[in-house]
């Protein structure tokens, strides 16, 4: 069946897409041309430049892709999910799936963060997908502390924030010391956290109750 114009477009555009996400893993954005990541996908210089204007417009488009992903991924989780029991086994099998491609993943974050340090007009879209991700970790905080009949011990937001650190923090360590950090170490971290910060919560509340 023949593919129609547009089709064929998106198809060549995904191709070029997923050819420049592996060869960026491999060699960095600084270290990888048009002409490699058009080779890669199997097309001319000219079918990249049919698709893009220049490798900067390919990042944007690159950025908004995996946020976009990364958003469907956790509505269908929390889709699936019948408790917030149910959602942490979600989270701990999305996290050792997660860990299996974590050196690939790791170091393409990693050289879009780099890219945004270089290209200041870039880290909008950069910070849209950090922010995305941090909406929905404060989601999960809220209900974890209301499983745990808690409330939240500060803004939901700085909460969520200290939460995101974290497990960018323990993917760089189990990255560098996989023997010292399971693929449970994020899930059980937020899980220690959110426990103290619902002791904290009780805590405050049964000092309040002893004034009264």
């Amino acid at each position: 069946m023949r593919l129609s114009r547009e089709h064929s477009r998106r198809q060549t555009r995904e191709r070029l897409l997923a050819a420049a996400s592996e060869l960026f893993t491999e060699h960095g954005v600084n270290g990888t041309s048009v002409e490699r990541i058009a080779e890669r996908a199997g097309y001319s210089r000219g079918a990249f430049y049919g698709n893009f204007d220049d490798k900067h417009e390919l990042i944007v488009e690159l950025l908004a892709k995996r946020t976009e992903r990364e958003r469907e991924e956790i509505v269908e989780l929390g889709g699936q999910a019948t408790s917030p029991t149910h959602m942490a086994d979600l989270l701990r099998a999305w996290h050792r799936a997660r860990a299996e491609h974590l050196e690939g993943w790791l170091a393409l974050r990693l050289e879009l963060v780099l890219y945004a340090l270089r290209a200041p007009e870039i880290r909008p879209l950069l910070a849209e997908r950090e922010l995305f991700a941090r909406t929905a970790i404060a989601g999960g905080v809220l209900r974890g502390l209301a499983d745990r009949d808690a409330q939240p011990p500060a803004d939901p937001e700085f909460l969520s924030l200290i939460v995101h650190a974290l497990e960018d923090g323990l993917l760089i360590q189990g990255l560098l010391t996989p023997d010292g950090v399971g693929d449970r170490a994020v899930v059980d971290a937020v899980d220690l956290l959110l426990d103290s910060w619902a002791a904290l919560d009780n805590q405050r509340n049964g000092s309040c109750t002893t004034t009264e």
